[in-house]
Formats: structure tokens, C-alpha cells, sequence
């Protein structure tokens, strides 16, 4: 005897149960018949259910061949392990096997499909059975609608491998079709991303919360699965909806997954249609764990060749400077978009520069990728270079050398070229390029300050021609007040009197330079000796007496030029000034600042 039932109407939507109906899932066990004492109990997952014999082998393959091959004619218990959505799937599969009225709905519906591939309860032992049930809804309801199939394949979490063995993650291919289906009608492609966007973030908890140093769990095949299609839907869509957080989430997963590389590339292009909008977080992606590197260099290594790729593609066509809307909706890169990318790598070699697994051609290939104009001044590279050498002192004096070159020390700031002049971990070619091209910055700046007191326009309390000022205007001129000459005609002196002073040290300085690269050979190898320590130190003082030179000269002009009222476009260079270079700070790597060695 049972308890008894009406059989529902529809298979899938049945009436309430009773309060009087019995509960199956509770830590104790149950009885299921008011009359009749339950005969055999089933452990799952630490829990008991009282139940009968019959209504189970008569619906679940498994059951009954567990009994039959028990060598116990009284058994009376059973331990089931492994069991997919563990008691609470089995509560739902024993509801089924007693006739007990309940919903099969999205959320349980994964379960049940794999608790009845669990327990065998095919159409062998019984017309629909729970496996042609749930199949029913899965190809009748769920897959009809789109939010009815992430809902169920959401629910597949945990269910591993058995909802790969009965094939139910290929729910996602009919996700594929709706949105296959949808552009074909026309939908926005704007619309079609944003359902990619939450079908990833329902599916693939936390894509766009994934940093460097996530400890989470590595995705499983079943997410697999969703990170190629997802990409797949991206390749072929013109989807501008898509935040750049989103897409390097997705490939921060497809790493992990170990996908293939061809998926990979996909979502780097896109990434490189919009890298000028990217964060230094963004690219300090984690390598993988086989790797001895912290950060997987190879692929921003790719994003910024298709980058700079495009703006080839985009020269080649003679096109707007100010960049033009594509067919993707996404505009070419400007010139400004390449400068923000530069300084943004100049960013990430100073990030990657500490690993102490970072190769050194991997390094130097970033570097040399990025054309000249993509840096107005090369005080980020500078810096990222400098901390390299710091955390790498086993190179090489010719990885040295090499290094360095890529250095433009034109573009070094005065505050920078300060800090190479007195940088012991530069090669000495390097430090003399440097003060070379401070003695050509110098002398133009002697120049243009010569050439602005002689031709400076009349007109004004101090104005006019050179001559006037110096002599007070005798003869008839503008009567320039004497008071108002002598401060001018005292600074032009004085200048001229540094300018001859600093020419000679600049000769000095070259004797001096001759002589050191004549005994290069020598001071290397005493230095290697232990007896080199007196040369160097000999070289970093009149290194430091020319920069300080240069700098005097600089602050005496600079207080010239303020005394004139036509000199407000002239450059500040005062030690406060924009030409210091900043540092991120980050809790890790460690950086070095411009302090004085």
C-alpha cells in the first residue's frame, strides 16, 4: 500500500503537495507508508531514506542490480557514493519512483536528467521513466527559450562529468543557434552583446572580477566549452557593447582552460581594437603555472602587434590622422591613442622588469616594437630599462650595451639625463651619449638666450635695441631710464662670462672623455682586479661638476628670463618641475625612483 496520487495533467507542472504529504529529504529517515514498515534504506551523502524495495527496482536499473547481485537474501541497506546533486537529487528521483507529485522546473531539471542517468531508470524497466521525462522538458521547454537554457546550464555546476557523459552542456549549442538566429532577423548587434556579456557572467562566475593574483578554482571542460563558443559569437559579431574588462576576463579564463591558441587570437584582436582604453591591470596577466615567468609576456606581446598592425593598415590607406569610424564601429587609432599606448607599455615594462625569469629578448622585443613617435620623451623607458639591469646584475657587459642602445637620449628629460650621468649600472657609452647630448641641449639653450636679449621688441618701460639699453639711449633715443639698463646689461655680462667658463669645462670634460675611452680596456679589467674603484670615482666627480655646471647655468637663465616680460613661453625646468619622473606605486614589484646612486 501507498500513499496515493493524481496523476498530473501536464508532465512538467503538477499539483501542490498536501501538508500531509511526506517529505523525503531531512537528516532522519523517513517511512513512506503509514502502514507498511520500510524494508530498505539508502545512504547518500550521510543521509538515510527509509523506503520500500519495489517502487524503486522497479523504475532504477541501478537499485535493482545492486540487490540482486547483494549476496545478503535480507538486505536491508545500501550506501550510495559518487551520486550526481547528492541527496537532494536523490530525494527528487525517489518522489518520482512512489508516483509523489513535484515540478520538474530549470532549476532542478539538470539533476534530475543526471540522477536518472545515475540510477538507470530508462524505458527498459518502465514507461516514462524519469530520463524521457526530463529529455521531454529539456527539448520542449528549455531549448525554445533563451533564458530557460542558461538557467539550466547555470544549474550544471557540480554535476561533473555525468552532465558531460549525457551531453546535457550542449545546451550551449542551441544558445549558438538563438543568437545565429537573432542577427539573421536583425537584432542590434549592440543587443546581441550584451546577451553574450550576461550569458558569460551567469555561466562563468566572476569573469570580470578575475585579477593577476586570483586563487580561484581552474575552469573545468564544461566552462571550456562555454569560453570557445562565447569567443566563437565574438569573432563573427561587430559587437562594440563589449567592455574591454569583459574580454580580457575571457581570455584570462581561455589561459587557463589551455584552449586553443586560434581562440586566443580572437579575443587579442578584439582587445587590440580598443587597447588605448586598457589599464596596466589589464595586462598583467598571471602565465601559467608551467611556466617559471610571473606574467605571460607572449600575449601582450601579440595584442600590441595587431595594434600596431592596424595603424599600418590605416597609414597605408592615407587616412584621417583623427582616425575614421570602421566597420566595426570602432574608430582607427590617432596619434594620441598610439602615445597612450606607449606610455601604457612604458607602464608594463616597468611592472614586468622585476621578474627575475623574465628573459632578456622577450624584454628588448616589447621595447622595439613600439615605432619612435609613440614617445614624446623616453623617461618611462629609461626607468623601465634601469630597473632591469637592477633586478638582472648577472647580464652581460654586451646585453648591457644592447639594452641600452634602445634609449633614445635625446628624448631623456633634464632630470633624467641627471640621474643616467650619475647611474653606475649604465654602461660608460651609455653615460657619454647622455652627457653629449646635455652639452647639445645646453649649448641651444646659450643660444636662444643670446638671440632673445638682442632682438628682444621695443616698447615698454625697458624696451629697445641693445644698444640703447646698455648705453641709456645718448643722442636722442627713447630716454630708456638707467636704472631700468644696468640689471639687463649686468645679466648679459654675467651670462656671457658662464658661457665662456662652461665652454671651458666642456673641454675639459672632452679631454677627460678621450683619455677614458683610451683607457677603457685598462679600467674594466682593473675594476675586475678590485683596483678600478679610484677611476670610477675620479669619473663620477667630474661627471657631477659638469651636470651641476649645466644646472647652475639653467637656474641663472631661467632667473634671467623671468626678468623680461616677453619670456612666458620659455620651458620651466626647476627641480620641481614636470620633468621628474613618477613611479606607480604597487604593493608588488618594487620599484626604483630617481634618487641619486
Amino acid at each position: 500500500m501507498g500513499l496515493a496520487s493524481d496523476s498530473p495533467a501536464f508532465p512538467f507542472s503538477t499539483t501542490k503537495l498536501s501538508a500531509a504529504s511526506p517529505r523525503f529529504c531531512n537528516p532522519i529517515s523517513r517511512r513512506i507508508f503509514s502502514d507498511v514498515a520500510g524494508d530498505l534504506t539508502i545512504s547518500v551523502d550521510g543521509q538515510s531514506f527509509l523506503l520500500h524495495k519495489f517502487p524503486l527496482v522497479s523504475k532504477s536499473g541501478r537499485i535493482r542490480r545492486m540487490i540482486a547481485e547483494s549476496k545478503d537474501p535480507d538486505l536491508s541497506k545500501l550506501e550510495l557514493v559518487n551520486v550526481p546533486g547528492g541527496a537532494l537529487a536523490f530525494d527528487l528521483a525517489a518522489k518520482f519512483c512512489y508516483g509523489s507529485n513535484f515540478e520538474i522546473n530549470t532549476v532542478n531539471v539538470a539533476h534530475l536528467r543526471c540522477i536518472a542517468e545515475y540510477l538507470e531508470m530508462t524505458e527498459e524497466y518502465q514507461e516514462e521513466n524519469l530520463i524521457i521525462r526530463t529529455e521531454t522538458y529539456l527539448n520542449e521547454i528549455v531549448v525554445k527559450n533563451l533564458d530557460k537554457s542558461l538557467e539550466v546550464l547555470c544549474a550544471c555546476d557540480g554535476l561533473d562529468p555525468t552532465v558531460e557523459e549525457i551531453g546535457l552542456v550542449d545546451i550551449i549549442d542551441y544558445y549558438q543557434r538563438v543568437i545565429v538566429a537573432m542577427r539573421r532577423t536583425g537584432v542590434r548587434p549592440e543587443s546581441i552583446g550584451t546577451s553574450i556579456v550576461h550569458y558569460a557572467q551567469t555561466a562563468l562566475k566572476g569573469i570580470e572580477r578575475r585579477h593577476v593574483w586570483d586563487s580561484g578554482p581552474l575552469v573545468g571542460d564544461n566552462q571550456r566549452v562555454i569560453v570557445e563558443t562565447l569567443i566563437d559569437l565574438l569573432a563573427t559579431e561587430k559587437i562594440t557593447s563589449v567592455t574591454l574588462s569583459f574580454l580580457f576576463g575571457m581570455l584570462r579564463m581561455a589561459i587557463e582552460a589551455d584552449i586553443s591558441l586560434d581562440y586566443r587570437i580572437e579575443v587579442e584582436k578584439r582587445i587590440s581594437l580598443q587597447l588605448e582604453m586598457a589599464s596596466l591591470d589589464d595586462l598583467l596577466i598571471p602565465a601559467r603555472q608551467t611556466s617559471d615567468s610571473m606574467f605571460d609576456v607572449d600575449t601582450v606581446h601579440r595584442i600590441l602587434v595587431n595594434f600596431l598592425q592596424r595603424i599600418e593598415e590605416d597609414d597605408s590607406g592615407n587616412l584621417s590622422p583623427c582616425g575614421y569610424e570602421s566597420d566595426d564601429g570602432l574608430k582607427s587609432p590617432s596619434h594620441s591613442s598610439v602615445l597612450k599606448v606607449g606610455r601604457l607599455m612604458d607602464g608594463y615594462l616597468a611592472e614586468i622588469a622585476p621578474d627575475p625569469y623574465l628573459k632578456l629578448q622577450n624584454f628588448m622585443a616589447l621595447i622595439e616594437l613600439l615605432p619612435d613617435y609613440a614617445r614624446i620623451v623616453d623617461d618611462g623607458l629609461y626607468r623601465a630599462i634601469d630597473i632591469y639591469l637592477k633586478a638582472h646584475p648577472s647580464l652581460t657587459d654586451s646585453e648591457c650595451k644592447k639594452l641600452c642602445k634602445l634609449i633614445d637620449c635625446q628624448k631623456l628629460s633634464q632630470d633624467a639625463s641627471s640621474h643616467a650621468a650619475q647611474n653606475d649600472r649604465l654602461p660608460i657609452q651609455t653615460v657619454v651619449r647622455v652627457l653629449y647630448f646635455e652639452q647639445l641641449r645646453l649649448k641651444s639653450t646659450v643660444s636662444s638666450s643670446s638671440s632673445h636679449l638682442q632682438y628682444t621688441p621695443s616698447g615698454g618701460g625697458c624696451a629697445g635695441s641693445l644698444s640703447q639699453r646698455m648705453f641709456g639711449g645718448v643722442g636722442g633715443g627713447s630716454g630708456v631710464p638707467s636704472s631700468c639698463v644696468s640689471p639687463q646689461r649686468d645679466n648679459y655680462a654675467s651670462l656671457r662670462r658662464e658661457n665662456r667658463e662652461l665652454k671651458l669645462e666642456i673641454a675639459r670634460m672632452r679631454v677627460r672623455l678621450t683619455e677614458l675611452e683610451r683607457e677603457q680596456g685598462v679600467m674594466r679589467q682593473g675594476m675586475r682586479d678590485g683596483r678600478g674603484g679610484e677611476h670610477g670615482r675620479a669619473l663620477l666627480a667630474s661627471i657631477s661638476r659638469g651636470i651641476g655646471r649645466i644646472a647652475m647655468i639653467g637656474a641663472q637663465e631661467r632667473r634671467s628670463k623671468t626678468k623680461t616680460k616677453k619670456s612666458s613661453h620659455s620651458q620651466n625646468w626647476s627641480s620641481d618641475g614636470g620633468g621628474k619622473i613618477s613611479s606607480r606605486r604597487r604593493q608588488k614589484p618594487s620599484h626604483v625612483t630617481y634618487a641619486a646612486s
